[in-house]
Formats: structure tokens, sequence, C-alpha cells
């Protein structure tokens, strides 16, 4: 470890001589994701644009570690495991936040029916074109769960050959490669990546640690045969397996927080595979209409080894939309289809089931500009159908729900803009949380209960936002309230699925990318919010647990010249509740989070050697999910090299 920081710290001081910088030039960035073209200045809700040059030069191991340095959004290992992690934006809480943020990759949806987590691991940077972050809105074209907003990621298609390799601390090793090929009436790409880690933390008596691997591979094809017809292909697979240490007491975690721990139940080790093939067609009779299909299907498997628990998944999905954008007025009117289904295999202590979330929806979605005016209107209707079966059960329930948006921008120049908005939305519950199995005495057979008093969780939103953005300065600044019915948790005391009568949420985000000279330039991302339980037997008026009141993130980039760059990241989260202290009175809360990162490039021609490190300052970070139960999370300092090679 000592050897590899002192490597990557030479690495950094080497690559700093002095040169002229190009000027670095900031524009409106277009918002392509969704069926209503508009750029960060004419948007009627708050929104964040990362791109391919933002997500290079972060020079991030994965999409989880970008999200969590670069944007607003927050990502925590889930109990522990690294490949699925929970994310958070605009104060839902790290307990339960990703079930209210919908994630597409080129439209199909990463969500499960069940409280797997996004499986965001399966997406490799060198991917991607671009990240669209759209907060509080996108409930009509994207339907259940979009109440905290929508991150939309979108792969490349270029011309680009790249190849890739990186080594760093804890035997952290990894590759990726990238070809792309495009002519007049057809592109063709294909993306592989692995990487793997010898551990840090150990997981038992004997020394082992907390090892991992991935592999990821990405194919698409995009054929023209005339102007006015193409045809879509795609596939992706991943493949991981990780073993990830168990909760610590904080005695534990004080004196070491890479130890095993000596009273939890041991380490888990997971296996998860998933293949996911795409196809699609639009035709485009004129140059402002558009007809499109589209259809996925994604089979996965995941299994704990630890437990002998093995689930095998199956997504079909298709949406239809007939779009019409004649710059003036523009209109999507489109169709969704969704069928998910999860096998469970017989274990111990359950026999093998079936359960399935089935999703139908309708939409309409408008967009009129006029002079220095925008105006943003869309209504959602969506029928969600459960159902559960195994040898001696069958049970089935159904739920419609309305989503509606309204936005509104005003543009005072092509510099300055105010926004407002509306979203009503909603997030239908999630398998697991719609049955439960229990053992009641005095016979303790097993018997499934249909949870009925587990409503849909809606929620009300309003947005007021300013945009300006020169050549020199991208500012955003946004307030937000939320009023929430049933918002839906696991009551820690009883350990049922259930709903908070009321809650609410407030606060504000502030982005800005400021060009102070030729030479160094700043980001600055801070997030504020208040979340509240505002009704609720035994927690009326205390505070959501897992929610940090202040999330701040800075990076400072100085580039001595046109091929060298030097960049300082620090990311700062207050303190807040642990994630099942819903009763705001446990002794321990969840610690403030801080880091320091540091990273190095420096590139020539087609090729380009960089060094990272991370925590700096080697500070102790974790998850607290209650009192002596703590799981570390980016505890120690990290290094790692990298090449990069380019065609």
């Amino acid at each position: 470890m000592k050897k590899t920081l002192t490597f990557s710290l030479l690495a950094c001081a080497a690559l700093t001589p002095l040169y002229a910088q190009h000027a670095i030039i900031l524009a409106p960035l277009e918002i392509t994701s969704t069926p209503l073209k508009s750029n960060e200045l004419q948007a009627t809700e708050a929104v964040e644009i990362y791109t391919a040059e933002d997500i290079k030069n972060a020079h991030a191991k994965d999409l989880y570690e970008f999200l969590n340095t670069q944007t607003s959004l927050i990502a925590m290992p889930s109990y522990g495991n690294p490949f699925t992690q929970k994310l958070d934006m605009r104060g839902y809480g790290i307990g339960d936040g990703y079930q209210n943020i919908v994630v597409t990759i080129n439209g199909r949806r990463l969500n499960n029916i069940d409280m797997i987590p996004q499986l965001l691991s399966s997406v490799a940077p060198e991917s991607i074109e671009k990240i669209e972050i759209i907060k509080s809105s996108g409930i009509v074209a994207n339907g259940d769960g979009a109440n905290a907003g929508v991150i939309n990621i979108t792969t490349k298609q270029t011309n680009d050959k790249e190849f890739a390799f990186f080594g760093g601390a804890y035997g952290a090793f990894g590759t990726s490669a990238y070809l792309g090929h495009r002519e007049e009436q057809f592109a063709l790409s294909a993306g592989l990546q692995t990487k793997k880690s010898d551990g840090i933390r150990t997981i038992d008596g004997e020394g082992n640690k907390d090892r991992n691997k991935l592999t990821n591979g990405t194919f698409a094809l995009t054929y023209n045969p005339h102007e006015s017809l193409e045809f879509r292909y795609g596939a992706m697979f991943s493949r991981s397996d990780v073993i990830y240490g168990s909760y610590l007491t904080q005695s534990e975690y004080d004196a070491n927080p890479t130890q095993a721990g000596a009273t939890n139940s041991g380490a888990n080790r997971q296996r998860y595979a998933t293949n996911a093939l795409s196809a699609g067609v639009s035709y485009m009779p004129s140059q402002y209409l558009s007809l499109n299909l589209d259809a996925n299907r994604e089979k996965k498997k995941s299994e704990y080894v630890t437990y002998d628990s093995r689930a095998d998944y199956l997504y079909d999905s298709a949406k239809l939309s007939l779009d019409f954008d004649d710059d003036t007025f523009a209109l999507s009117l489109g169709a969704d289809l969704f069928e998910g289904t999860r096998d469970s295999h017989a274990t111990s202590y359950a026999p093998t089931n079936e359960t399935t979330k089935e999703n139908i929806a309708l939409y309409l979605i408008t967009r009129a500009t006029f002079g220095a005016h925008a105006i943003k209107a869309g209504v959602r209707g969506e029928k969600v159908t459960y159902g559960y079966n195994d040898a001696t059960t069958n049970l089935e329930d159904k739920h419609t729900l309305y989503g509606a948006e309204l936005g509104y921008n005003y543009a005072f120049d092509k510099e300055n803009s105010l926004f407002a908005s509306y979203a009503h939305a909603y997030q239908a519950p999630d398998i697991d949380r719609f049955f439960t199995i229990t053992y009641p005495a005095p016979t303790f057979t097993r018997t499934v209960l249909f949870n009925g008093f587990i409503n849909p969780m809606k929620s009300d939103t309003l947005t007021l936002g300013y945009n300006n953005i020169t050549p020199s300065n991208k500012l955003k600044i946004s307030v937000y309230y939320i009023d929430l019915k049933d918002e839906i948790y696991l009551e820690p005391m009883s350990y049922v699925n259930t709903n908070i009568d009321a809650s609410s949420k407030y606060g504000v985000d502030i982005y800005d990318k400021w060009i102070l000279s030729e030479e160094l330039n700043a980001v600055f991302n801070y997030n504020y919010v208040q979340a509240t339980i505002d009704t609720e037997e035994n927690y009326a008026n205390n505070k959501l647990p897992g929610v940090s009141n202040h999330n701040a993130k800075a990076t400072l980039s100085y580039m001595p010249n046109p091929r060298a760059t030097l960049a300082l990241t620090q990311i700062y989260r207050s303190k807040a509740y642990a994630v099942n202290d819903f009763a705001n009175n446990f002794a321990q809360k969840q610690k403030a989070f801080t880091t320091t990162d540091l990273s190095a490039s420096y590139a020539k021609d087609n090729w380009e050697i960089f060094a990272k490190i991370n925590n700096l300052f080697n500070r102790k970070n974790a998850l607290w999910i209650e009192d002596d139960a703590i799981y570390p999370v980016n505890f120690a300092t990290t290094a790692s090299v990298g090449f990069k090679l380019k065609y």
C-alpha cells in the first residue's frame, strides 16, 4: 500500500510542467434522453448533465463512484455490498431513496421489482456518452417510482477505439475496451470491462478478505436503410462475484474498521448474473414526426451463496410512442408495458414460489415554446398488478395510479432563465413489501400474508429554479417542497412493511461550474434538505432517518498545460439519524461523511496516463443502520495508476 501511494504521489508531482492552456467555453447542454428535446437553459425542471468528457476526467472506477463524487446524488453500499449500492436524492433517504429514482440505460429501466437496488455496477463508465439527472420530474415518461426524479444514461456510438487498464492498492486491477465504428447508414460499437479487488476488510478468523470481481460487456448496432427508417439492436451482460463483510459494533469500528467483527453473523457472498437484449425501430415520415417502438428482455440470476438462496428474474418491457416536434410545439403520445417475474427456489425456510409485477401505462406529454416562454404539461395513467403463488397459495392485487407534470420556463436572455414546475408522482410497493411470510405460534407453520395495508406512495412536488449560463460560469439554483402520502418504510420495532401517513421534504440545490482562468476551474455542488415525518403513530414530527441535511462536493482542477490536469475533490455530508432510527432516539447516529480525493492525468497524442488517490487523509466513514450495526464505507486510503490508449 505504501509503495503504491508513494508512486501515485510522485506521478501527481511529475505531471505539472507549465505551458499555456486552451480556453474552456461553457454553453447550455442539450437534453436528449426525453421525448421532448430542450437544453439546460430552457428546461422546465432542475437538471444535471454530465458528458463523456466529465466521466473521463473523474477517473472513477465505477459509476457509483462518479455519482457519489461528481453529482448531487448520494451512493452507499447496500449493507456492505459495493456492487448493489443504494442511491438518495432530494431527501428520500439512504434507506429507501433508491426506490424513488427511476434509472434507465438507453431507455431500459434498471429498477427491480423487489428490494435489490439498481445494478449500476453493470454499466462501465467508459461506455457512457451522457448522464442526465432530472430532479422531481419524469413521472409521465418514466412512470412508477420517479418521485425524486430520473437518471437517464446514454451509451456511446462513436468512431473511438479505446483501451485502458489500471492497478492499485489491495490488489485492485481493471481493464476496459471500447470499439466503435460509424458510417452514413450504420453505427456499431462493443465494449468490455473487467475489474477485481483482493479486498480491504478481513471477513473471518482465518484472515480471508472481502474480495470481489466483475465483468461487463455491451454491444450496439444502429442501421438506417433509408433516411426515414432506423433499426436498433443492443445487448449487455454482467457477471459479479462479491464477498462483503457484516456489521461492526461501535467499539469494533473505532478500534479497527478493517476487522471482521466478533458479534455479527459473518460475511455474505453474492453471485449476480444479468443478460439484457434490446431491439427497436423508428419510422420518420417527415422531419417533424416519428413513430418509435422499443422492446427489452432481461434475464437475471441472484445467488446468495452464504444462505443457499437463489432467485431467477425475467423482465419483459416495451414502449411505443408517437412523437411530433416542429421546434415551437412538441408532443409525445405513448404506451408502456412491463412484466417482471421472480422465481425463488426452495430453501430451508421457504418453498419454491413465483411473484410477478405487471405495469401497463398510457401517457401524453406536450411542450410549447413561444418567444421567451416554454410550457410543458403531461399526464400518465398506470395499472399495476401483483401476483404470488406457491404450492398452496395464490394471491393477486391491483392498483390504478395517475401522474401529472406541469412546468414553465421564462428565458430573460441567452444566459438567464427562471423556471417553475409541479409533479404528482407515485411509487407502487415492490414485491418484497407486498407479501410477508410469518410463522405464528403455536404451530409455527409457514403462512403467507397479503399486506393489504401497504398503499402506493404518492407525492406532490413544487420546484422553483434559476439558471445562469455564461461562457465562464454555469450556475443553477432550485428550491423545492414535497408533500407525501403513504411513504413506504419498514417499521423497525415490528419489522413489518407499512406506510407513513403523511410526510414532507423541502430543500435547496446549488450547482456552480466556474472557469476562473485558462488554467483553473472549480465545480461546486451543494444540497440542503429537511425530511420530516408529519403524521404517523409513534413517529409524528420526527426526522426521516438516513437523511443528511447538508451534502457538499467541490472539485478544483488545475491545468498547467494542454496535456496535464490536477484535480482535488472534497466531499462532506453532515451527520444524520441511523437508517432504522424512526423514533430519533438511538444512542448512535450516522456520523458525518468526509473524504478528499486527488487525481492527475497527462495526455499526449492518442495516449493518457492517470493516477488517483481516494480518501487522501485516511478518514473513517461508515453507514449506521442502528446501534452497534455499522457498515464501514470508504474507510481507508486507496491509490491507483492507469493508462489509456485511444484511436
